[in-house]
């Protein structure tokens, strides 16, 4: 198997689990937080300033390095790591959300889908095989059965066709799948549906894939909804098995992802926050870019100890960002980076010392909320859907 993973610690209050995952290039532990290299880059970071903020593991997007520079070149250069000069663990997504959310023209077919680059319009296809053939190419430690992702909000019939296609699919990933050095994930669908979601569990379980991810969540769902489904889906997921949510990225969603017994996460939300002006600060967020930062000289947070808190102001770096300066990018990044990583590490010191409970309630107390009720969430979905049939 391409990978192992070990389960160090459970909380006795929730799912929430600490482990390790190791790879070909190197072991990481779990519950981690990817940033997301969509390019072959996190940007504004090099690589060994991801390891500086706490880095251990990055996604790369399978869609948009088939567009640029091609997955044949990237293979030419010895594989996603060689290329980018990344010596860790990679994941690639199958590149399915992408030809979905990002191209206005796409045909959607059982045996794939026929979509126009968003870059020239040229058209392209994507099938399980093929997507898996670039995957290859890339030469990730992780890859993604191709899945087909519908929007939220989608009929039941659409829905219920998605796990059907995804499941197909994912047979046909599995056939395809060559690397004995990258282990294949399978991704459950079924949106808001809890019985489609159990099939969608049920069948992709059956093929014993070394990891199962959590999709069709965070894609414009109320927050009340995506913590009821987060809560019936992770339950439906083998424990022995890493569990990876995708596209999640800030604190409040990360805590529940974990209590729910969540491993991985991705989401390109601290770095497009940090390049547009907003950083995380301990009890929220903090937008630098704002007139009120221009005489403020304290670090973004007091509490921090990243490189960028203890060398700059906030005022420099709302200068920096005001004025269009590449510098005032890379600091807020890497501040970001470093929270959300130093966020990750407290979780899996508290689920050690099994105190998951009690960091749960501080961090909501100290945004003057309470904890999602999954008892209450879970009923008001399913009256939710009794009431539309």
């Amino acid at each position: 198997m391409a990978i192992r993973f070990s389960i160090s610690s459970q909380s006795s209050e929730s799912a929430a689990r600490r482990g390790r995952l190791e790879t070909p290039h190197g072991e990481v532990e779990t519950p981690v937080f990817m940033p997301v290299g969509t390019k072959g880059t996190v940007k504004t970071m090099t690589p060994e300033e991801l390891r500086l903020v706490g880095t251990e593991m990055i996604l790369s997007n399978t869609y948009h390095l088939y567009l640029r520079p091609g997955a044949d070149l990237v293979a030419a250069a010895g594989g996603l790591h060689r290329f980018m000069h990344w010596e860790g663990p990679i994941l690639t997504d199958s590149g399915g959300f992408q030809v979905f959310s990002l191209s206005r023209l796409n045909k959607v077919d059982d045996d794939g889908v026929t979509f126009r680059s968003h870059i020239d319009g040229s058209e392209h296809r994507f099938t399980p095989e093929k997507s898996i053939e670039i995957q290859e190419q890339l030469g990730a430690d992780i890859i993604m059965a191709f899945d087909d992702v519908v929007p939220y909000p989608v009929a039941y019939e659409r829905a219920a066709r998605a796990v059907e296609r995804t499941t197909r699919w994912a047979y046909r990933c599995c056939r395809a799948h060559q690397r004995q050095d990258q282990a294949l994930f399978g991704i459950v669908q079924g949106s808001i549906y809890p019985d489609l979601r159990r099939r969608s569990a049920e069948e992709l379980l059956a093929l014993d894939l070394p990891g199962y991810a959590v999709g069709g969540l965070s894609v414009g769902e109320p927050k009340d909804l995506f913590y009821a489904l987060l809560h019936l889906t992770t339950r439906l997921l083998p424990w022995d098995r890493p569990r990876y949510l995708m596209g999640v990225g800030t604190p409040d969603f990360i805590l529940e992802a974990v209590w729910n017994g969540i491993d991985m996460l991705d989401c390109v939300l601290p770095t497009r926050m940090a390049r547009n002006g907003t950083v995380f600060v301990s009890g929220g967020r903090l937008t630098v870019r704002n007139a009120a930062y221009a005489r403020d000289f304290g670090p973004l947070d007091p509490t921090c100890t990243c490189y960028v808190c203890q060398h700059y102001s906030r005022a420099y770096i709302r200068h920096l960002l005001k004025n269009n300066e590449i510098l005032g990018l890379r600091l807020t990044t890497w501040h970001n980076l470093h929270f959300i990583h130093q966020f990750m590490a407290a979780l899996r010191q508290a689920i050690a010392a099994d105190r998951l409970g009690e960091f749960r309630y501080r961090f909501w107390q100290e945004r003057g909320a309470t904890p999602p009720d999954y008892a209450r969430l879970t009923r008001g979905l399913r009256s939710q859907l009794a009431e539309r049939a």
